[in-house]
């Protein structure tokens, strides 16, 4: 499977950005879907993910109630809703796919990556 995130900018704090994550490929509806993010200087960190048929989804502490992850396999697109954003989730967004039939929350569990979007949140 191909993944290509979308969606990234730049936007002052509180604000909001809809990350897309399309697919092509294999059969979308086969993998868990992650997003990754790493920021200048850090380590790249789990932020959010969610199970093949979208029932379960699983957040960061630091994003709970902020971002919602979605996704729709007729579409074959993931999403991750960012709302009141800070400073602090400025980084490059990564979407990633695993064939596994849990969340993936480590990126050795993902098989397949796309190229990540930037996201800048001023202060």
């Amino acid at each position: 499977v191909q993944l290509q995130a979308s969606g990234g900018g730049l936007v002052q704090a509180g604000g909001s950005l809809r990350l897309s994550c399309e697919a092509s490929g294999r059969s979308f509806s086969w993998y868990a879907i992650g997003w990754f993010r790493q920021a200048p200087g850090k380590e790249r960190e789990f932020v959010s993910g969610i199970t093949r048929g979208g029932r379960d989804t699983y957040y960061l502490d630091s994003v709970k109630g902020r971002f919602t992850i979605s996704r729709d396999n007729v579409k074959n697109t993931a999403s991750l809703q960012m709302n009141s954003l800070k400073p602090e989730d400025t980084a490059v967004y990564s979407c990633a796919a695993s064939s596994r039939f849990e969340i993936p929350t480590k990126a050795e569990e993902c098989a397949y990556w796309g190229r990540g979007t930037q996201v800048t949140v001023s202060s």
